[in-house]
């Protein structure tokens, strides 16, 4: 059985008396990549919210390599290893793409780091290593602000990479993207999870389809179905609250 690296275990959260999320249960494994789909309202986004400490169950827990991480601060939670990604690309647009990957340096995101921070061989070959995975080795010099959608999607994408995390968390990671550029983050997916776990939150049936190894339906807040993209597709549930419509 596959080590896992998240376990979420009746995850509760109520606003105003309504559940949100609702007695959830769910468990990652190592380098596993992880779609959740589900209706508008399913919860979905609120899940990462509780997972990266943003906001605060109702009860439950959710332990991120073994260690429980429920009343962890988002800081805290970050330098564990678990990274998150927005639905709007939260990049620096006046900054040059290395400018913005050199700041995600884990050595130069704090004060005292930044203050001693240098860019040597080490931040310049990451800098390099990452920049090639997210297509973006000839941009290096160029400003973030004159990118296309789709490659400030994947400098975002970058910046987490930098990190090194062990866990990534994509919300709607192709919102706006060109067909081109969703099948290229398909690739680029495939490729990142191969060391790491990686959860993504998606409403493409045919991007979930590239790139989905397991596929967790939630509706209501809860699991509704759980499993491979080919069985997920044929439950008369899923059909009914999802895919039919």
């Amino acid at each position: 059985m596959a080590t896992s690296v998240l376990s979420v275990k009746d995850l509760t959260v109520s606003f105003d008396g309504y559940k949100v999320v609702d007695n959830l249960s769910f468990e990652i494994a190592q380098n596993e990549l992880r779609v959740i789909i589900g209706p508008n309202g399913a919860g979905k986004t609120t899940v990462l919210d509780l997972i990266s400490g943003k906001t605060k169950p109702t009860a439950g827990s959710v332990k991120f390599n073994g260690r429980e991480i429920m009343g962890v601060s988002e800081n805290r939670i970050v330098k564990l290893g678990l990274g998150r990604k927005f639905q709007t690309p939260s990049i620096f647009e006046d900054l040059t793409v290395l400018e913005n990957l050199e700041i995600s340096f884990p050595r130069g995101r704090d004060v005292f780091g930044a203050f001693f921070f240098t860019r040597d061989d080490e931040v310049v070959n990451r800098i390099n290593e990452v920049a090639n995975i997210i297509y973006l080795e000839d941009e290096l010099e160029t400003d973030a602000a004159s990118l296309s959608h789709g490659q400030k999607q994947w400098l975002e994408i970058g910046m987490l990479l930098m990190q090194n995390p062990k866990l990534m968390m994509l919300d709607e990671p192709v919102a706006g993207m060109t067909l081109n550029e969703r099948e290229q983050t398909a690739k680029l997916l495939n490729k990142i999870c191969q060391g790491r776990s990686v959860i993504v939150i998606e409403h493409d049936m045919n991007f979930v389809k590239q790139i989905a190894q397991t596929v967790t339906v939630l509706h209501q807040g809860s699991v509704l179905s759980e499993g491979e993209m080919a069985d997920v597709q044929k439950d008369p549930k899923v059909i009914e609250v999802y895919l039919g419509h």
